[in-house]
């Protein structure tokens, strides 16, 4: 006869390594959903990258009209520069630095866009058009990535937040991710002087 010691060890094991199976499973889980929150962020800065590899040839071809602000084109061309510096190993200590400094890339190109719709000889240049285009669409790019980026980790912190997913969260590290924020005033349409 089995004494009622063995029994209840036997069921305090089985317990154990149901726990420790389901803890697995959430554990890969939010492995998994951590990773969709990379890939989310590595298409937002997917979109920064076009968006600066467009700026060049922009800023040549605005160059090219005569009357143009060079305060303005000179502006565009820091602000590149200072996205620039971070390269394309960004830790996550320079994450909230990365999006300032492309927030300041994008004032600019907003200001630069809205200025040269005053200007006959440039607006009229195909060029200048097809790039305007082009910039607007991957600002538009921008807007959706970091939707989709916002998502991912609304979808990873609720799941981080639900018991008992939380237990298993925090004893294997997994901590709520910061998502993507305007900056303050960003509810206000920029200002261009002409």
């Amino acid at each position: 006869m089995r004494s009622k010691g063995f029994i209840g060890l036997v069921l305090l094991l089985v317990v154990v390594l149901a726990a420790g199976c389901v803890g697995c499973g959430v554990r890969n889980s939010l492995t998994e959903q951590q990773e969709e929150v990379s890939r989310a962020w590595a298409d937002v800065q997917a979109q920064y990258q076009r968006r600066a590899n467009l700026i060049p040839n922009l800023v040549t071809t605005v160059r090219r009209a005569e009357s143009f602000d060079r305060d303005l084109i000179d502006a565009v061309s820091t602000a590149e520069d200072r996205v620039k510096q971070f390269g394309d190993d960004l830790d996550a200590s320079r994450t909230e630095q990365y999006l300032d400094a492309q927030r300041s890339l994008g004032r600019s190109l907003e200001r630069l866009l809205a200025e040269t719709e005053n200007v006959p000889q440039l607006a009229s240049v195909e060029a200048f058009r097809s790039l305007q285009d082009q910039i607007e669409g991957t600002e538009n790019r921008i807007a959706v990535a970091h939707r989709d980026y916002n998502g991912a980790v609304s979808k990873f912190n609720a799941r981080v937040r639900k018991f008992p997913v939380n237990i298993v969260a925090f004893l294997t590290g997994f901590h709520k991710i910061t998502p993507f924020q305007a900056e303050a005033g960003a509810e206000n349409a920029p200002e261009v002087n002409l």
